[in-house]
């Protein structure tokens, strides 16, 4: 489990890399980035403070998004899609050298 301080600093790339909020097709890639950094119980808490933040048009549960954070485990994104998420994470200070689990 990641601590308090690396938790808080996801949430600050997060912020900073999508001020107007998550698009959907960043979801999976974002997940999968995530899970690297943080334990399920973090990407879920994480996932939830940035969509209630951006008042997304559909409200999203901490069922959904653990149903999410399962199918990411179960088949990853492709490289193109995370590439394309870490690098808009890394312009904001996302640790890109960071090794995969």
């Amino acid at each position: 489990m990641a601590d308090a301080k690396t938790f808080d600093a996801v949430l600050g790339w997060l912020r900073q890399g999508y001020p107007e909020g998550v698009p959907p097709k960043d979801y999976f890639p974002l997940l999968a980035l995530l899970k690297r950094s943080l334990d399920e119980e973090q990407v879920t808490r994480a996932i939830l403070t940035v969509f209630k933040e951006h008042g997304t048009d559909e409200p999203v549960t901490e069922e959904q998004i653990r149903g999410a954070i399962h199918r990411v485990i179960e088949t990853e994104p492709n490289p193109e899609e995370i590439n394309q998420v870490a690098s808009r994470l890394a312009s904001v200070g996302w640790p890109l050298a960071q090794p995969a689990d």
